[in-house]
Order: structure tokens, then sequence, then C-alpha cells
């Protein structure tokens, strides 16, 4: 799960796994696997960054436990 700012200045959870595709329209507009779109004030890099570091903390016990 990555927080995310909402236009409406709501923070809100969104499960990464869900998102199908990430637009520039000139607001970023996600839309998640099931059609449902949030506009949102994070850039497209901040929400790629926030998924690269969230898989990175859940993936990390498990790298320390198979080593």
């Amino acid at each position: 799960m990555i927080r995310l700012t909402g236009f409406n200045n709501i923070d809100f959870y969104l499960n990464s796994d869900l998102i199908e595709k990430i637009e520039i329209t000139p607001d970023t507009v996600i839309t998640t696997t099931n059609g449902k779109k949030f506009v949102v004030k994070d850039t497209p890099e901040e929400i790629i960054n926030k998924i690269i570091k969230f898989r990175q903390k859940i993936m990390t016990p498990v790298v320390e436990v198979i080593e």
C-alpha cells in the first residue's frame, strides 16, 4: 500500500498491485485494474518511487531469510 494525496488534499492508501496505468493529463490520473480512477497531486515519478520503496520494504525480510 502506498500513501497518495488526492486533489482534495486528503491522503489515502492505495494497493499498488492494483495500478494498471498512470496518466499525465496535465493532472496525474491513476487507473486501477477494476477501472476506478484516482486524480492525485503526486507526480508519476513520485508514485513509482513510492512503489519501489514499498516493495523493497516488504521484500527485505525475505531476502535476509534466504541468505
